[in-house]
């Protein structure tokens, strides 16, 4: 029984790593992977299994809602709010976790202090993990304006630090999708960037098919 517990942690293990450098999976093959999970004595507390599973359904519930079926939407946000809570109560310093409690919030238009408290413990906990930060600009800067100040800073900040890091392509995509006041205040980070990682970052933006 152990061994056969190890192994599927060392399954788990390699799907989260698979899903935090943003490799996608089918439809299908997401819905078998949860169904099979569910079938299974999966501990709360075997954080590599949940953060995963959570992965995993997050982009299922995103399809749901863009379909308009409201019905899946609403059974994949509860089950992910429920693992999401159970995974706190053993690693309550778990970010990605915060996060994802963040952007259920805004899948459901709430935009209200609280919710920003999810986005705020999330920097706290990790300040500085790239692919944290790739994950956060996404989520966050759509509804930048609705955040305080010192958070919306937060936000630019890793913004412009991700382009630093060479690390263009998330910033170029959330950038093109930025709309009025929002895109300009990104392009103004930009601006101080030195001449070089600026050419680097509208290289990104070229290359995604933009001018």
């Amino acid at each position: 029984m152990n061994v056969a517990r190890g192994a599927t942690s060392d399954t788990f293990l390699d799907l989260e790593t698979d899903l935090l450098r943003f490799k996608t999976f089918n439809r299908s093959n997401a819905v078998a992977m949860l169904d099979h999970a569910s079938a299974q004595d999966l501990s709360a507390c075997d954080i590599d299994a949940q953060r995963a599973l959570m992965l995993l359904e997050i982009p299922l519930a995103d399809a749901a809602l863009r379909s308009g079926a409201i019905g899946e939407f609403d059974q994949r946000s509860r089950s992910l709010e429920l693992r999401a809570r159970l995974t706190l109560g053993c690693a309550p310093r778990d970010s990605l976790v915060w996060l994802i409690l963040f952007g259920l919030e805004i899948e459901h238009g709430n935009l209200s202090e609280r919710t920003f408290e999810l986005l705020k413990a999330s920097y706290e906990i990790s300040p500085n993990e790239a692919w944290l930060s790739l994950r956060r600009i996404t989520i966050a800067i759509p509804v930048i304006l609705a955040a305080p100040e010192p958070l919306q800073q937060m936000v630019f900040s890793e913004f412009q630090r991700l382009i630093k890091d060479r690390m263009t392509e998330v910033p170029a995509r959330v950038l093109w999708t930025a709309r009025g006041p929002v895109r300009a205040l990104l392009q103004s980070r930009l601006d101080e960037l030195d001449a070089s990682t600026q050419k680097l970052f509208y290289e990104t933006l070229k290359g995604l098919g933009h001018s």
